[in-house]
C-alpha cells in the first residue's frame, strides 16, 4: 500500500510538468503570448491614431489658410465694388479728377477696340478655340528660337523645300478681299470703311510684306473688280480727280466715276494710298488698276449677269518683280524682262 502511494507521488509532478509544457509559444506561456499580442495591436491602432491625427491637422491648417484666402478676396471684392460706386456716382454727377476721366477714357477705349477685334476676328471665322491652338503653336515656335511673326516664311520655306520659299511655281498667291465677307464700300462709292481701313493697316499689310520679301518683289497691283450694275452718275470726273486723289491732294470721294471701270479703279486708288502710308511698303512701288466688271471671281470672263453680286465686289491684291524694257536688234518690240 505504502508503494503505491509512492507510485503516486513520485507520478503526479511528472504529469504537471508535461501539461505545463504544452502552453509554451517561443519560450512564452498562452497568457504571456496573448499579452505579446494585444501590446503589438495597441501599437498599430496608436499608430493608426497618429496618422489620422496628422491628417486632420492638415485638414484644419488647410481649411484655414482658405479661409483665409477667402476673407481676403471678399475684403478686395468689397473695395472694387465700392470704388465701382464712387466712380458711377462720380461719373453720374460728373465730379470726375481729370486723372479718373484719363483712366476711365483709356480703359473705355480698350475696351471698344478689344470688342471691334474679337467681332472682325469672328467675322473672318476665328473662335476663340483657335486662339489657343495658336498660343500653343506660338509656345512651340519659342522653345525652337522660331519668331511668331516670322513663322509664316519660315513654314512657306519648309513646305516648299527648296530653302528658297518658292513652291512648284514662281508665282506669289493672290490677296482676294471680297465685299461679301465684309462691307467693305458703300455702294456706288469708293470710299473704305473704318473696318477696313484697320485691316489694310494692319493683317493685309503683313501678309503683303512677307509676300513681297518670300519672293523678292518691289511691286504691289492693287485691283479693282465690280459686278454689273450700272453707275448712277451722269457724268466723270476722273480726268480731272484721279491724278490728285492717287497723290494724297484730293480726298477719294472728290472722284466721281460714271461707270464700272472707273469705280473699280477708284477703289483701287483708295486702297493703294492706305498701303502707300504703311512703313512696312514704303519702298514698294503700288499700282492702282482697274478689271470693272469684265471677270468674275475664278478667273472667268463673264458673260452678264445682272444685279447686285456682292463677291464679285472685290479688290485683288497680287506682288511682283518689276519688269525693264530691254532693247533687241532690228527695231523689234521690246520684251518686257522681269527683275528679280
Amino acid at each position: 500500500m505504502a508503494s503505491m502511494v509512492m507510485r503516486v507521488s513520485d507520478t503526479a509532478p511528472k504529469l504537471e510538468h508535461k501539461g505545463y509544457n504544452r502552453g509554451l509559444i517561443l519560450g512564452l506561456t498562452m497568457a504571456e503570448s496573448m499579452l505579446l499580442l494585444v501590446f503589438c495591436l495597441l501599437l498599430v491602432a496608436a499608430a493608426m491614431i497618429s496618422a489620422e491625427r496628422n491628417h486632420r491637422y492638415e485638414a484644419e491648417r488647410k481649411l484655414k489658410d482658405a479661409e483665409q484666402r477667402l476673407v481676403l478676396l471678399e475684403k478686395k471684392q468689397s473695395e472694387q465694388a465700392a470704388r465701382i460706386v464712387q466712380l458711377q456716382l462720380k461719373l453720374i454727377s460728373g465730379d470726375l479728377s481729370a486723372d479718373d476721366r484719363a483712366t476711365l477714357e483709356k480703359e473705355w477705349r480698350e475696351l471698344v477696340q478689344a470688342r471691334e477685334t474679337l467681332d472682325s476676328m469672328s467675322a473672318d471665322g476665328t473662335k476663340p478655340e483657335d486662339l489657343q491652338e495658336l498660343a500653343k503653336i506660338a509656345d512651340v515656335l519659342k522653345q525652337h528660337g522660331v519668331d511668331l511673326a516670322k513663322a509664316p516664311d519660315e513654314v512657306s520655306k519648309l513646305l516648299a523645300g527648296e530653302g528658297g520659299g518658292k513652291g512648284a511655281h514662281d508665282w506669289p498667291p493672290i490677296i482676294n478681299l471680297d465685299d461679301a465677307k465684309k462691307n467693305y464700300f458703300q455702294s456706288g462709292s469708293a470710299e473704305l470703311t473704318k473696318t477696313f481701313e484697320r485691316m489694310l493697316d494692319t493683317t493685309i499689310s503683313n501678309e503683303i510684306a512677307s509676300n513681297l520679301s518670300l519672293y523678292d518683289a518691289d511691286i504691289v497691283e492693287v485691283i479693282g473688280h465690280t459686278d454689273e450694275q450700272r453707275v448712277s452718275r451722269p457724268s466723270s470726273n476722273l480726268d480731272d480727280t484721279l491724278i490728285g486723289a492717287m497723290d494724297g491732294k484730293l480726298p477719294i470721294s472728290a472722284v466721281e466715276p460714271a461707270d464700272n471701270a472707273g469705280l473699280g479703279l477708284a477703289r483701287a486708288v483708295a486702297v493703294a494710298n492706305v498701303l502707300k502710308a504703311n512703313p512696312k511698303l514704303k519702298n514698294v512701288t503700288i499700282l492702282p488698276m482697274s478689271a470693272a466688271q469684265l471677270i468674275l471671281p475664278g478667273d472667268t470672263i463673264t458673260a452678264g449677269q445682272a444685279g447686285a453680286v456682292e463677291s464679285r465686289r472685290r479688290i485683288e491684291i497680287r506682288v511682283r518683280g518689276r519688269t525693264t524694257p530691254v532693247a533687241v536688234i532690228n527695231d523689234a518690240t521690246a520684251s518686257p524682262v522681269s527683275v528679280r
